[in-house]
């Protein structure tokens, strides 16, 4: 079950926090794995925590995740099906159950601890800045190679609600780049302030880089200015 819908949300975009992996490589459920601390989804969390969303939901298949959702009164929702195209699916369900006029659904994993707020809130007003026009639109967060002018397309991925139906109906086992081959003309790149935050933390090594950049990768100013930055902030307490 998703939250209740913020009606001060303009427009009205939803979050699906992706939480059903198998973790295969990382070895062990990566997401209550620690981060400075803390279980690494309490980072998508946080960033979540915002009034630019109407509304948000964890979709897992993990007791523990559902267990630390709970403590935190983060709607999760908990199953047992294996595809993909299920998380996108009762996920998307459950937000237009709570909020039915959604204009717009961001996807995001939860293995993203260096994900800032204030890109997630960039990525909802590129789509305010759109969804007038088309409830067509497709935003994916991206950034910058780091050598040459090539973009590297990454997520979370907002779709307008044209798309709903398609990503309630995704072939088994498939996820949204279903929809993104199927309209590439569609999809506009907001650029991630840094390049890091579209790391994902795939193995226990992974964690381990993404780990010593949030401790000592932040310049000086942006630690200044955004605490949430920091592994350690917040009331999301490792248990």
């Amino acid at each position: 079950m998703a939250e209740l819908c913020r009606k001060n949300a303009h427009p009205p975009v939803g979050c699906v926090i992706m939480a059903s992996g198998l973790a295969r490589r990382f070895g062990s459920n990566k997401l209550l794995a620690d981060f400075g601390g803390r279980p690494l989804l309490c980072r998508a969390l946080e960033i979540t925590a915002t009034p630019a969303l109407a509304a948000r939901v964890v979709v897992t298949r993990s007791a523990g995740v559902k267990a630390l959702c709970d403590a935190q009164a983060v709607p999760c929702l908990l199953h047992s099906l294996p595809g993909r195209n299920d998380t996108v699916r009762l996920g998307l369900e459950a937000l237009l159950e709570q909020c039915p006029n959604l204009a717009g659904c961001i996807f995001l994993p939860g293995d993203q601890p260096l994900l800032q707020r204030e890109t997630l809130e960039a990525l909802i007003t590129a789509f305010a800045q759109t969804q007038k026009e088309t409830e067509r639109a497709i935003l994916r967060l991206g950034a910058r190679a780091a050598h040459g002018p090539d973009t590297v397309a990454g997520s979370p991925v907002l779709f307008g609600c044209g798309y709903f139906p398609a990503l309630r109906t995704l072939p088994e086992g498939k996820g949204g780049s279903v929809v993104l081959k199927a309209h590439p003309e569609q999809v506009q790149i907001v650029y991630a302030q840094r390049r890091e935050e579209l790391l994902d933390a795939d193995t226990p090594e992974a964690l381990e880089e993404l780990s010593a950049i949030a401790a000592h990768g932040a310049s000086p100013d942006r630690r200044g200015k955004d605490t949430s930055w920091l592994p350690c902030q917040g009331s999301c307490h490792r248990r």
